[in-house]
């Protein structure tokens, strides 16, 4: 039997393949590890968000000789008492908002249908309707259907919304457990490596943990900040041109600009359609207010808050992005940047250690397995 480097290569993805194989045949053996990682996953990467969010506030107050418990509990304490302001502050003004949003949804795309069929008279866009495989009337029938569709059955799916609910009710039970406890062993979990692994095995695991702590935390912090600051301006523009629902809008952009590029752009969609609705001098309104935000962010305080910590094209971040979307959606578009992130971490500090031991060989010593 041939016993080349390809045929190597080659039983070893028959076997993986077999391996997936036989796996899906007996899936039923999986099925508690599936629930155990869906009931935990988003309590710990919430979780996670946070303690990196929290850790440079824990780290400062340690500095300043308080005990990190008690570090913990001021920042608990603290965060409790902003939480309740802003609900005090915000809280009227966005109940109000979100119910007219749902009582109005019916005439909006209604109001979108006929802004559409007068557009339809135009020139050019009767010689974009031309095309067979994509027309005005099949998208914006599609689109009416399924907001219509959608906004009926806000008030039937009962169950549905008890079952989001629940899972809601759980995190907000668990997350400040897990939050509490990240922050209070965040220290210990990298010199533990060391009673698993020799010595310089360990020390290249405690480097590369390290590596990827950094990437994780500048992105978080970076991206989260960033973002914030975009939905206050986003906020303060709508409110001055006199949007209609810009606190709600304001909160989207600030939630969709957590995805790198592509998150403005579908910010800007829906409050264009809202500026549409009311008037094309609004909608135009709109595009300028998202225009400028954008161009602060993008010259001013992103490059300030994230600078260039994750060293990644953005070109392969908008690939990233799209396949991540296809694959796995919303979520699947704000998780894939910091996992490619670690991914190349671990990656780059692989191939290191590959070219380290390949010249150890060369010279006839052998310090790292």
């Amino acid at each position: 039997m041939p016993n080349s480097k390809a045929f190597r290569i080659g039983y070893a993805i028959v076997i993986i393949l077999l391996i997936v194989l036989l796996s899906s045949k007996v899936d039923f053996i999986f099925r508690p590890v599936e629930i155990i990682f869906t009931t935990l996953f988003f309590p710990f990467l919430i979780g996670g968000v946070i303690f990196y969010l929290l850790r440079p506030i824990v780290y400062y107050l340690d500095r300043r000789k308080i005990p990190k418990v008690l570090s913990i509990l001021i920042i608990y304490l603290l965060f409790i008492g902003l939480g309740t302001l802003l609900v005090f502050l915000l809280g009227p003004q966005l109940q109000s908002q979100f119910k007219s949003l749902i009582n109005n949804a019916p005439q909006i795309i209604d109001s979108l249908n006929d802004k559409v069929n007068s557009l339809k008279q135009n020139e050019w866009f009767s010689r974009f309707q031309q095309n067979d495989y994509i027309t005005i009337d099949s998208l914006t029938s599609k689109a009416s259907d399924y907001a219509k569709g959608f906004a009926s059955n806000i008030g039937t799916k009962i169950g549905s919304l008890i079952g989001v609910i629940t899972s809601v009710a759980t995190v907000i039970v668990t997350v400040p457990f897990i939050v509490f406890y990240l922050l209070k062993d965040s220290e210990g979990f990298g010199n533990r490596v060391e009673n698993f692994l020799p010595y310089l095995k360990a020390a290249e695991a405690k480097r590369i943990l390290k590596d990827m702590d950094e990437a994780l935390s500048s992105y978080i912090q970076g991206q989260a900040t960033a973002a914030f600051l975009v939905g206050v301006m986003m906020y303060i523009g709508y409110s001055i041109i006199g949007l209609d629902y810009s606190l709600i809008l304001a909160i989207v952009a600030m939630i969709t600009n957590i995805i790198p590029f592509l998150g403005a752009f579908i910010a800007f969609i829906p409050a264009f359609i809202i500026g549409l609705i009311m008037s094309p001098l609004m909608a135009l309104k709109v595009a300028i207010v998202v225009i400028v935000v954008q161009q602060i962010d993008g010259n001013v305080t992103s490059p300030l808050i994230m600078g260039r910590k994750l060293d990644v094209h953005p070109l392969t971040v908008i690939l990233i992005l799209l396949v991540a979307g296809n694959m796995g959606g919303f979520l699947g578009m704000i998780l894939a940047v910091p996992f490619y992130a670690l991914l190349k971490v671990i990656v780059s500090h692989t191939y290191r250690l590959y070219q380290l031991n390949k010249e150890k060989d060369r010279n006839g010593i052998q310090v790292i397995d």
